[in-house]
C-alpha cells in the first residue's frame, strides 16, 4: 500500500524535478558556505561587517551616555521581531493552502497548462515552508542572542579602567556577531523560499529562480557598492 503510494507521488515528479530541487538546495547551502568562509584577501560583507561589530563594543566602553548604543541594538531587535511574525504569516497561510489546493491548482494549469495530481502542489507547498521555518527558527534565535548581547552589554562596567570593561565588551561584540549570523541566515532562507515557489511553475522555473537568487546574494556579500566603500579605509 505505501509502495504504491509513494510510486503514485514520485509519478507527479520528473528527474528535471530532482535536479532542480538538488540544485537549490545545493545553492542555498552554498552561499552560506561562501559568505561564512570567505577568503582574507576577499572578505564577504558578513565577514567586514564582523570587525565593525567588534569595534562598536570597544567604543562602547567609552562611551557616556549609551543612550546610542541601545537604540542601535533595539532596532536590531525590531528588525528580528519582524521577520519572524512576517514568517509566521507565511506559515500559517501555507498551512492554510494546503488544505485548499484545488484553487492553487487552477492557477497553476492556467500558467503552464499542465495537470498534476493533488499531492504534487501539496508537496511544493511544504517545500517552501522548508525554507520558511528554517528562516522563523533563525530570525527567533537571532532575537534571542540580541537580548543575550543587551544583557552582557548592560554589564560593561563605566569605567573604561575596569580590568572587566573590555573583556566584557569583547563578549558582548561575539554574541552579536552570532546575532547577526542567525539573522542573516534566515534573510537568506526567505531568498530562496520565493525562489523555491516557481516550483509551482515546473522545474525549469525553478532553477531560474535559484539561478537569479545566488547570484544577487552573491553580488550584495561580495561585489555591491556598500561592501566596497566599507572596505575602502581598510584598503587605502
Amino acid at each position: 500500500m505505501l509502495a504504491e503510494a509513494a510510486s503514485d507521488v514520485l509519478a507527479g515528479f520528473t528527474w528535471l524535478d530532482a535536479l532542480a530541487v538538488a540544485l537549490i538546495l545545493l545553492a542555498w547551502v552554498g552561499i552560506r558556505w561562501l559568505i561564512e568562509h570567505s577568503p582574507d584577501h576577499r572578505p564577504s560583507m558578513g565577514r567586514v561587517m564582523k570587525d565593525y561589530r567588534r569595534e562598536w563594543m570597544t567604543q562602547f566602553v567609552t562611551r557616556s551616555p549609551r543612550i546610542f548604543d541601545a537604540t542601535v541594538l533595539s532596532s536590531l531587535r525590531q528588525g528580528t521581531t519582524f521577520f519572524a511574525s512576517a514568517c509566521m504569516i507565511a506559515i500559517g497561510s501555507g498551512l492554510a493552502l494546503l488544505g485548499n489546493t484545488d484553487r492553487l491548482d487552477t492557477v497553476a494549469e492556467d500558467l503552464i497548462a499542465a495537470e498534476a495530481p493533488q499531492i504534487v502542489w501539496e508537496i511544493k507547498i511544504l517545500f517552501v515552508l522548508v525554507f520558511v521555518t528554517s528562516g522563523f527558527l533563525a530570525f527567533v534565535w537571532s532575537h534571542r542572542l540580541f537580548g543575550y548581547n543587551a544583557i552582557v552589554m548592560a554589564s560593561v562596567p563605566n569605567d573604561p579602567n575596569d580590568p572587566r570593561a573590555l573583556p566584557r565588551a569583547a563578549k558582548a561584540a561575539e554574541i552579536n556577531i552570532n546575532a547577526a549570523r542567525s539573522y542573516n541566515r534566515g534573510l537568506r532562507a526567505v531568498y530562496f523560499a520565493m525562489a523555491a515557489l516557481a516550483w509551482l511553475l515546473g522545474p525549469v522555473a525553478l532553477m531560474i529562480a535559484t539561478a537569479i537568487t545566488f547570484v544577487v546574494l552573491w553580488r550584495r556579500e561580495f561585489r555591491s557598492n556598500s561592501r566596497a566603500a566599507l572596505i575602502a579605509d581598510d584598503l587605502s
